[in-house]
């Protein structure tokens, strides 16, 4: 009796598929790390595979499956905690910047006090002296018949001081004030120095509180010596406003 070989999709899977079709599942399980426990175990079952005709099924036992669980959880805390740190440094550089604008802020909220400060402070024209003759004083020695300031008692040679911040505008010969000098304050009131000995500031020149602008005299129409001053709300004579006032304003202690 013949025996008529077997055709079509009734054939037998050849050695060679069935070794390709191995090959693929070891190379799948070749990106789960596994493939060399794996890989003996399978090519052992070759023989009974090709016994049966059926291809061969690698069955994953429970260790391996849970090496492979374990791989995946420690990737997985790997990943949190490396998006744990970043979040850190993140709020970190957050931490870091906001504390400099903080500094920043505090730094500026410092210097524009201290210029507030500085712009506010006003010393009397002469250190520890007194008002000799008041604002408005009647008497023939004034062409206006009434005093336009007051006068600061002093003998010849004392320091004047620039009682606030300010510009000079004028320094020179006044004509009955003598040898003065003129500021204008920073808040664009003036003040006056008149019958001045000397003078030791310039026009133009910026001053500060306190600081020397000449010495005080007996030049012009006087006396005797001393420091005529006077607060105006302008540089020209007769703009003149109560000197004794507009000092204690700004918190001179006469």
């Amino acid at each position: 009796m013949a025996f008529t070989r077997a055709t079509g999709k009734h054939r037998r899977p050849s050695r060679v598929h069935r070794t390709t079709a191995r090959a693929a599942g070891v190379a799948a399980l070749a990106t789960t790390g596994v493939v060399g426990t794996l890989a003996a175990p399978a090519l052992a079952d070759e023989s009974e595979a090709e016994q049966s005709g059926l291809t061969p099924v690698i069955t994953i036992g429970d260790s391996i499956a849970d090496e492979i669980d374990a791989q995946a959880t420690a990737q997985e805390r790997a990943a949190l905690h490396a998006a744990a740190r970043e979040a850190a440094q993140e709020a970190a550089r957050e931490r870091a910047a906001e504390a400099a604008e903080q500094a920043r802020e505090a730094k500026e909220r410092a210097a524009r006090e201290a210029e507030r400060k500085r712009l506010n402070t006003f010393v009397s024209p002469i250190t520890a002296s007194y008002v000799s003759t008041a604002y408005q004083a009647g008497s023939s020695l004034w062409s206006s018949g009434s005093h336009t300031g007051i006068d600061f008692h002093a003998s010849s040679g004392t320091t004047v001081h620039a009682v606030g911040v300010g510009t000079v505008v004028e320094a020179g010969w006044g004509g009955a004030y003598g040898n003065q000098v003129v500021i204008k304050m920073h808040d664009g009131t003036y003040t006056q120095y008149g019958h001045l000995s000397s003078i030791g500031v310039s026009v133009g020149q910026s001053v500060v509180p306190g600081q020397q602008i000449g010495l005080s005299g007996a030049t012009g129409n006087v006396t005797g010596p001393h420091l005529h001053f006077e607060a105006r709300t302008s540089p020209e004579y007769g703009s003149d406003m109560d000197p004794l006032a507009y000092l204690r304003s700004h918190g001179v202690n006469l």
